[in-house]
């Protein structure tokens, strides 16, 4: 649970305060760390002083004490020296190291806690029990981000994240995956979606500000923990949608999907029956670059001509020319906001069509 790398600190800091010599053992009576070159062979003293009832004693000059995780015992401390002045030594550093087995246990359970109830795994009712074991408030308003990271496990991105969410008492930071890391933010009364935006530029700029490959997704706010899965669901909806739909962006919010949410649910038969029927023998693929440039920038206008002919540093005429002959090919009239929409929504339903078959092929 603990870390040797940290026992190791730790019994150092305390040799360095009180000038004396410790050890530490498991329960099979192994040197975990110590701070004493000599002899290191305690396991006998140690297997004998764990099966007796004592939580402290003197064996053979040196003083014992049990330290405890759930009311068993997880390490021996070893304190050099049988007099009153290390006995109180022994007494303050096996307090010490308790308060580390508690506090590292509690941050364990609370992570194991956090990632069950984003992925689903408790009880609608032992949500509220385990929470307030925890210590964790119930009724609050939070918004999960999901942050989906360049390389795999990076730890880097992962301290980054934690400097910018510090309040370890408010906001969760955990992992579901290799490449995600997620945060359960406690938000205040007042914040709202303008709030979530700006938390999200922040991450972006603290995590590399668009030098790295990196991006950002956020569900809805929820006001009761039992509804913190919904936001990382939403979350990760949002990052899927967005790779499909709005790829030039770094940040996408799940109630800014719009449309592309309702396309990314559909199965695919039924959106290859929609563009079989819209397209015939044709795939918006066959279309060369220039025509879906004027396409896309005629909606981008909401279909006004003169300011996409404008944009597009064309004629006016030219314009109705191609929308004239992309209509003898489709039969859409893009003039219509009626066949304007379906096309619209056609080349949406090729796109994540196309994505959807990329990721069956890797």
């Amino acid at each position: 649970m603990i870390s040797n790398a940290v026992l190791q600190n730790t019994v150092d800091g305390l040799k360095e305060i009180a000038k004396a010599e410790f050890y530490v053992l498991d329960v099979n009576g192994n040197v975990l760390v110590s701070t004493f070159t000599g002899k290191s062979d305690y396991r006998e003293e140690a297997l004998a002083f764990i099966e007796s009832p004592a939580d402290s004693q003197t064996i053979m000059g040196n003083q014992f004490f049990k330290i405890y995780n759930d009311q068993q015992v997880h390490y021996v401390l070893i304190v050099l020296g049988d007099d009153e002045s290390t006995y109180t030594v022994g007494r303050l550093a096996a307090f010490q190291l308790q308060s580390m087995l508690v506090a590292y246990k509690e941050r364990f359970d609370k992570d194991n806690f956090i990632k069950n109830l984003l992925m689903d795994n408790l009880l609608f009712m032992d949500v509220f029990s385990k929470a307030k074991k925890l210590h964790i408030e119930v009724e609050a308003k939070r918004v999960v981000y999901v942050i989906e990271t360049e390389k795999e496990h990076d730890t880097a991105a992962m301290d980054k994240v934690k400097l910018l969410f510090p309040d370890k008492s408010r906001d969760f930071i955990t992992t579901i995956d290799e490449k995600n890391i997620v945060v359960v933010k406690r938000l205040e009364d007042k914040e709202d979606y303008e709030s979530l935006k700006k938390t999200a530029k922040k991450l972006n700029v603290g995590l590399g500000g668009g030098k790295t490959n990196v991006h950002i997704a956020y569900g809805t706010i929820v006001k009761d923990l039992r509804d913190v899965s919904r936001s990382y669901k939403e979350a990760r909806m949002a990052l899927d949608v967005g790779r499909i739909f709005f790829d030039d962006k770094v940040v996408v919010a799940y109630n800014t999907l719009g449309i592309g949410r309702l396309i990314y649910q559909l199965p695919l038969p039924l959106c290859k029956m929609f563009i079989s029927e819209i397209f015939q023998d044709r795939s918006p693929d066959d279309f060369d670059e220039e025509t879906l440039m004027t396409i896309y920038k005629f909606f981008e206008n909401n279909l006004n001509v003169s300011e996409t002919a404008r944009q597009l540093f064309i004629h006016r005429n030219t314009l109705v020319y191609r929308l004239d002959k992309l209509k003898k090919l489709t039969g859409l009239d893009l003039h219509s906001f009626e066949d304007a929409i379906t096309f619209k929504i056609a080349l949406m339903v090729a796109k994540y069509m196309k994505y959807m078959e990329s990721q069956d092929f890797n």
